[in-house]
């Protein structure tokens, strides 16, 4: 899964949204939450980890005042609150840490 989403290069693609970005990742993190969250939902904690560090690289290079991973992650985790439709595994209230 982690090769998958690495293969989408989603941290150098600054020049799109985080809503094209979501476009783009949302179809398979819904699948693999589907077919992992019924038999093994542990393996889920290290996805949503994944996605979550790969969101905050892709915040720290497209804005550059969320230079600190810290400032990023405050960033999302507003973000994740606010629009909780976003990604798919925020709609499902899997937010945990972003840095």
């Amino acid at each position: 899964m982690r090769a998958t989403i690495r293969d989408l290069k989603l941290r150098q693609k600054t020049h799109v949204s985080l809503a094209d970005i979501a476009r783009e990742i949302n179809p398979l993190l819904r699948g693999w939450i589907a077919y992992y969250g019924r038999f093994t939902p542990s393996a889920l904690d290290a996805l949503r980890r994944y996605v979550n560090q790969t969101l905050c690289v892709w915040v720290r290079r497209k804005f550059k005042r969320y230079a600190r991973p810290t400032q990023a992650g405050k960033f999302l985790q507003r973000l994740a609150q606010s629009r909780t439709k976003l990604f798919v595994h925020w709609q499902l209230g899997i937010t945990g840490k972003f840095v």
